[in-house]
């Protein structure tokens, strides 16, 4: 009989605390629920949007555009920028296989799970970006590049300064959270040109809808694409600390629109805005093409170009060059030059053209005698320089200093100039058919441009100018002597013929 009470008493305690116990985690539950309900109430990420138009350059709406934001994921669009130089250099090439170290298999996703060891060929890698926003193949892609993310990073800051977006700094690859990676809705307004004027022959894997990965399908992160009319990309982006981001681009009936949009609240609240700035907007954009092709040096050129003192290079006076023995394949050592700081003013300036100056004031040191069916002037080869008159034994000669490929002409020399024939007029523009490794591969691209524009470039003055990169040098193949519509109706022409082409002021 005791013992019978003893094991209802037993089981009544159990009882009570297995209720209690049931009690308490439902109270711990309830308040972590409360706790996250609290959270996404007060989740409200900053709002910043821009819309230009890419026609004649105009923003034509802004809020908070030059408030700093993370980037995201929209920070594949400079690695991916870079990734096209290397393409366009000939470095790489599509079918050219990146290898999985094991820093780019730990990244966080998404990502494509690769493992260390293996690899992924550059074309995959471009799909796996745009649609999957693969964090582990942004690193691989950096790490082929550049050796290392963090010297990447350093590059794509960098590359980011030279396109005139100021307020962008880069410290990994991807995207994915860091306290240094800022941007702006402008900065990212200005890639988003910049990639699709740049690079006009790989802007086109920015409207890759679906990508299929080992018999896995995945769904392009921008839900825009085949839903909004005209919609070509570009990218989308999600951290906490920035919202849902995107940059897109629109073509619809030859108007052409780049809107961003940063801290929405979720990825349809993102999407329903971008629709609506497209919606404001497109209808009232420009037809016509006016503003120039957004290149390297755009805002940053223009930023240095005012009533500022200037630096003007000028050749000092120096003895004669005997011309190269014919046949000789000896480069011509260049001439040194001088600095001088002057005041700004209108002044003459060394082109790239023809000039029929006399042999009395101004002497071309000749190129080596070679074959060159193209006609092809070489920057490095070709100097021209002021000769003044003969000095007295023992005068003083002013100090060299470092050569340049482009010599401006201070007023001080102006005078000898205006006594000289006028040259014919020629246009101020030119244009970039690419850069190589070897000069002999560009004078190839630039015989190629002129077979497919004969029309446009039958004028134009090709030639080829030497540029360092590092420890590297990069021939650069160019026309000059364009007027501007030559120059742009040539750039058309030739990325007709997959031929890339950029636009620069001479």
């Amino acid at each position: 009989m005791l013992l019978g009470q003893a094991q209802v008493q037993c089981s009544r305690r159990w009882g009570v605390l297995a209720l209690a116990s049931l009690l308490a985690a439902t109270a711990v539950t309830n308040a972590a629920d409360a706790r996250n309900r609290r959270r996404q109430a007060h989740y409200d990420p900053p709002y910043a949007s821009i819309v230009v138009d890419a026609n004649s350059g105009k923003v034509m709406e802004a809020v908070n555009a030059d408030s700093p934001r993370y980037p995201a994921s929209l920070t594949k669009i400079m690695t991916l920028y870079l990734l096209f130089e290397q393409l366009e250099a000939g470095k790489i090439t599509l079918s050219t296989e990146m290898p999985v170290s094991a820093h780019a298999a730990a990244q966080a996703p998404s990502k494509l799970g690769l493992k260390p060891g293996q690899s992924i060929d550059v074309a995959t890698a471009i799909r796996a970006i745009v649609t999957k926003s693969a964090n582990d193949v942004a690193v691989i892609m950096a790490e082929a590049i550049a050796g290392d993310e963090i010297t990447f990073a350093k590059q794509m800051t960098a590359k980011a300064r030279a396109l005139g977006m100021k307020h962008t700094t880069y410290h990994n690859a991807s995207g994915l959270p860091d306290a240094h990676q800022r941007t702006t809705a402008r900065d990212q307004a200005i890639l988003g040109r910049a990639i699709h004027d740049r690079f006009p022959k790989f802007y086109h894997y920015f409207s890759t809808r679906t990508f299929a990965y080992h018999g896995k399908e995945m769904r392009n992160h921008n839900r825009l694409l085949g839903r909004v009319d005209g919609v070509d990309g570009i990218k989308t982006g999600y951290i906490r600390e920035s919202g849902f981001n995107i940059v897109t681009s629109v073509h619809r009936n030859g108007r052409h629109i780049v809107a961003a949009v940063f801290g929405g609240r979720s990825a349809s609240a993102r999407d329903a805005r971008a629709k609506s700035l497209i919606a404001n907007n497109i209808n009232v954009a420009a037809v016509k093409r006016t503003a120039s092709l957004v290149v390297e040096g755009w805002k940053t050129a223009a930023a240095k170009a005012g009533p500022a003192r200037q630096k003007v290079v000028v050749a000092p006076p120096l003895p004669p060059v005997p011309p190269p023995i014919p046949g000789s394949t000896d480069p011509i050592r260049p001439n040194p030059v001088k600095t001088f700081t002057v005041q700004p003013g209108v002044m003459r300036t060394a082109s790239l053209s023809e000039s029929p100056l006399p042999s009395a004031s101004r002497r071309l040191t000749p190129a080596p005698a070679t074959a060159n069916p193209a006609n092809i002037v070489t920057i490095a080869t070709v100097r021209s320089e002021l000769v003044p008159p003969a000095k007295p034994a023992g005068a003083a000669t002013p100090k060299a200093a470092s050569a340049d490929a482009s010599v401006p002409v201070p007023a001080a020399a102006q005078e000898a100039i205006a006594q000289e024939p006028a040259a014919k007029s020629r246009g101020d523009w030119m244009i970039q058919v690419g850069a190589f490794d070897i000069e002999k591969d560009a004078k190839k691209r630039l015989t190629v441009a002129q077979d497919k524009a004969k029309a446009q470039l039958s004028e134009a003055n090709p030639f080829t100018e030497p540029v360092a990169k590092g420890d590297k040098t990069l021939y650069r193949a160019r026309f000059a002597g364009l007027e501007k519509s030559q120059a742009e109706s040539a750039c058309k022409h030739l990325k007709r013929s997959e031929i890339p082409c950029m636009l620069l002021k001479n």
